[in-house]
């Protein structure tokens, strides 16, 4: 998101030798505008709209409530601060755990009010028990329903007025062209001057600012070089998105082309541009196309792991919890796992190596040694059901998962999840890639000790398993959230209690 406040000059090299003869609605001269007010300050300026209206909210109800004159005793006021304070505060924290800090300059006013009122609702049930239940008359349980209902009444009006007030001006901004996102189309025939004439006919809602086309074809007789910026071929994706401030991209490819889509995909993986895909009739058809906006253009949103804030906050609190539990609980299977593995060969209990995770990084991983010291002496080597490198007691574990236990260290301290693809050594996500390029799409969440590809197949015995994996991985980060989490983790308990893992 950028706030223009004057041009530069600033293009990428080789946009700077061709350029558009009109003007696509950006800065006339094809420069970049200077960076203005930031994602995070708007989302700040909500969240202290938020707490200001809480807070007046709740001052106006303890007027009421307290009569006026007849509540002014000793500590009225010292009790008036600290109970605003604490109510603004924990009216943030809820609104911050239904989502509505997450791009907020992209905001529905209808959704965001009907989400502040099911939020207030489930807030109130909190409130009721620790703030409004306080002056003694505990048998009147109906003054005190009646006390929730007025604070919520005036919660609720005052907050979704500012709230809608607020969306209404920052959409203003956007149409008058004030806050807009600089973006890119990817495509230069049929198909993306189809695109182009309709987003800048017919969507200035979304606050699109088109920085330039990036090419998918040959470099010649580009039909987007009269509207747009060229700013190179789509290889060079990560560099156009860098130089450029880009923010958002829309892939306009030819229906046929779907295998140079995913290739597109996999160039804008990990950049952090926010991605659209314009459909064709078949997928308009299967319902994966959605319309954001009443009059907008029907567009697939590329959101992999895009669990809701509340979902992401239980998702780590199970994780913690679930991995305090086995060291308090289960201590004295971790004692057993290590003394049987201590007695099964020499060696070290513990056997730990580095993994890739979240983003990409690299992270040591821990488990139970399940094979002979120098099991890859001669370079890394995938295991099978009958390897002889794996002891008779690392048989067992891996066959009940016990080796895994150690992992809950790495849950603990945030490597790792209880569900999430399994992550893999640099050395197979090399071979990976060479087959299977949208690979880099499991680097958007936490790994985890189970997931739904390892329930499928569990330890993958070749590059080829891998890849077969691959695509439950994908399948579950697409369908990610803690229902699907809870089934697998079933499913998995049955694995080892059936001994059926390998």
């Amino acid at each position: 998101m950028t706030v223009p406040t004057s041009a530069t000059s600033a293009a990428a090299p080789e946009a700077s030798r061709q350029r558009p003869s009109a003007a696509n609605g950006a800065q006339s001269q094809g420069g970049r505008p200077k960076a203005g007010v930031g994602k995070a300050a708007y989302a700040l300026y909500t969240l202290l709209l938020d707490a200001s209206t809480a807070a007046l909210a709740w001052i106006a109800f303890f007027f009421v409530r307290r009569h006026l004159l007849d509540a002014v005793q000793p500590g009225f006021w010292f009790s008036l601060v600290l109970s605003t304070i604490t109510i603004a505060g924990f009216w943030v924290l809820v609104y911050g755990f239904v989502g509505l800090y997450r791009d907020v300059l992209r905001r529905s006013r209808i959704k965001d009010g009907t989400l502040m009122a099911l939020a207030g609702l489930v807030g109130m049930v909190v409130l009721i028990s620790i703030l409004l239940i306080d002056d003694g008359d505990r048998q009147y349980l109906y003054n005190y329903l009646q006390s929730a209902a007025l604070y919520l009444g005036i919660h609720l009006a005052l907050g979704i007025v500012a709230k809608v007030s607020w969306l209404t001006h920052l959409k203003n901004q956007v149409l008058s062209g004030r806050i807009y996102f600089n973006t890119i189309l990817i495509g230069s025939e049929a198909s993306a001057q189809e695109a182009y004439n309709e987003m800048t006919t017919n969507n200035p809602h979304l606050g699109i600012r088109f920085a330039g086309f990036v090419h998918v074809e040959s470099e010649e007789d580009h039909l987007m070089a009269n509207d747009l910026l060229h700013l190179g071929h789509y290889s060079r994706l990560e560099d156009i998105v860098s130089a450029n401030d880009i923010e958002q991209a829309i892939i306009a490819t030819e229906p046929s082309e779907h295998r140079l889509t995913e290739q597109v995909l996999n160039h804008l993986e990990g950049t952090g541009v926010r991605t659209y895909v314009l459909p064709d009739t078949y997928q308009i058809l299967l319902g994966t196309a959605g319309v954001g906006h009443i009059l907008g253009t029907p567009l697939i949103e590329v959101r992999a792991g895009s669990m809701a804030v509340w979902q992401q906050v239980i998702k780590r609190a199970i994780d913690i919890g679930s991995a305090l539990f086995a060291f308090t609980i289960f201590w004295w299977l971790f004692a057993l796992a290590a003394v049987m593995t201590r007695l099964s060969s020499p060696g070290p209990i513990i056997f730990s190596q580095y993994r890739i995770g979240r983003g990409g990084k690299p992270f040591r991983i821990y488990k139970f040694r399940s094979m002979y010291v120098d099991a890859e002496a001669q370079g890394p080597r995938l295991s099978s059901g009958n390897d002889p490198r794996i002891t008779p007691w690392g048989l067992v574990m891996r066959r009940s998962r016990l080796d895994e236990l150690p992992q809950f260290w790495n849950v603990l301290i945030g490597d790792m999840s209880l569900v999430g693809p399994r992550p893999e050594r640099q050395h197979y996500i090399d071979q990976i890639v060479e087959r299977a390029p949208h690979y880099k799409y499991l680097n958007r969440v936490r790994p985890g000790i189970t997931s739904l590809g390892q329930v499928k197949f569990g330890y993958a015995e070749n590059v080829e398993q891998m890849v077969r994996r691959l695509r439950y991985d994908i399948l579950y980060i697409e369908n990610m959230s803690i229902a699907m989490d809870l089934r697998i983790l079933v499913f998995t308990i049955l694995i080892v209690l059936r001994g059926k893992g390998k």
